[in-house]
């Protein structure tokens, strides 16, 4: 019987010795946690965001790295083959705002359980407790993974799938990238990817713990060259700002230290300049007879106001009633226009994932099989490829960890 290992019992590699095993190979899983699905648990703040409910297609436009590669991996297990597989195990789901899917019962415990059931049922021997720290090949063809203990383990196929750099509480401590480097393959350089940002402005931290909803940013990259827009929510921390639109931003921002990159922030995006400017006219009627600090109160939240009032150029004492058209119209544009320049982003243990990895070019993407040693194969986070928030990374996980399976 032809025998496969798999390093790592995350989403990639138990999809992979599911797969692997629906084809009657002798598969073993081995995962340096005493338990499997670490970093499983954590996803989607707990609730494990498992899939996107979309179209084929709309998944690939939400893969921001090498997203061709992924072609025939996401046709190959779609979302909808996810989702069933799911059902299947017990595990009811639900579709929310932006199509994404999440266990009916918000558990993300309730995902990892079922996989591993899953794992148990296949009767795929799990190794646990365990890291690998060498593969062995000879003629450029796999023979065998050394176990941290000095154990050998003979076998026809290895499949890496360690994850990244990310969470590395959870295990991803980079280990897929240094075994792949020794049996040659080049990694494209690795940073954080959903990430929140460090900003420059001192009033950001004065906005600690505001949360923003119906917001829209832009990002400017050099010579103010736009690069990427969004609408939703985001939220002000005691480093910067965070939450889905800075982390989505924060994926194509791809090198800090060659690219300036500014973020405007309109706290108003659904009223243009004109429909905001007749707002905030009926505002300052209604509080006509009251300072301009206490006329904003029911426009922006009450932590944003002092800061707007700021950036204004208004002085906060002046009575409505002598607010001028150019002053009102400041207040338009600042409102906005609220500027932010990265300055880092966080540290990579806080980022969801990893961007960068083993370069797509050496990878066959029909098969998830090395082009450059037999019987290597690769899958989910190790790869150079990387998504949007949405559901979309833990697709390419097991998207990737079927098809890499699925192929020996």
């Amino acid at each position: 019987m032809k025998k496969v290992v798999i390093i790592g019992a995350g989403p990639a590699g138990m999809t992979a010795a599911y797969s692997a095993s629906q084809k009657g190979l002798d598969v073993i899983l081995i995962e340096k946690n005493e338990r499997v699905g670490r970093k499983l648990l954590i996803t989607g703040k707990g609730r494990c965001n498992i899939t996107n409910n979309c179209e084929i297609e709309e998944l690939i436009a939400n893969v921001n790295t090498n997203s061709k590669f992924l072609y025939s991996a996401f046709y190959t297990f779609t979302n909808d083959a996810v989702m069933e597989m799911f059902e299947s195990l017990g595990v009811k789901l639900k579709t929310e705002r932006g199509n994404r899917v999440f266990p009916e019962s918000d558990r993300a415990i309730d995902v990892v359980d079922a996989m591993a059931k899953l794992i148990k049922r296949k009767n795929i021997k799990l190794i646990t407790g365990k890291s690998v720290k060498d593969i062995k090949e000879k003629n450029k063809k796999i023979e065998s993974v050394i176990l941290d203990n000095g154990k050998e383990i003979k076998t026809d196929a290895v499949i890496i799938a360690t994850g990244g750099a990310s969470y590395k509480r959870t295990g991803s401590t980079g280990d897929g990238y240094k075994l792949s480097e020794k049996l040659g393959h080049k990694i494209t350089p690795i940073k954080p990817s959903l990430i929140g940002l460090e900003i420059n402005e001192e009033f950001v931290y004065k906005l600690k713990g505001l949360s923003l909803r119906n917001v829209s940013i832009v990002v400017y990259g050099n010579k103010n060259k736009k690069i990427y827009d969004d609408f939703g929510e985001m939220e002000f921390t005691d480093y910067g700002i965070d939450g889905p639109i800075i982390k989505s931003a924060s994926c194509i921002m791809k090198d800090l230290s060659k690219e300036n990159y500014k973020i405007i922030l309109d706290l108003k995006p659904a009223l243009d300049y004109e429909k905001l400017d007749k707002r905030i006219q009926r505002d300052f009627k209604k509080f006509i007879n009251n300072k301009f600090e206490n006329s904003l109160s029911e426009l922006l939240p009450s932590k944003m106001i002092p800061v707007v009032i700021e950036k204004s150029g208004i002085d906060r004492k002046t009575p409505v009633n002598s607010i001028t058209k150019e002053e009102r119209k400041n207040l338009v544009h600042t409102i906005k226009n609220i500027e932010m320049n990265v300055k880092r982003y966080r540290p990579i243990e806080e980022a969801i994932v990893t961007s960068g990895g083993v370069k797509t070019s050496e990878i066959n993407s029909s098969t998830m099989e090395s082009k450059l040693v037999d019987g290597l194969y690769f899958a989910g986070e190790v790869i150079d490829v990387d998504a949007y928030t949405g559901g979309f990374n833990l697709q390419i996980a097991f998207s990737t960890g079927y098809l890499a399976g699925m192929s020996i």
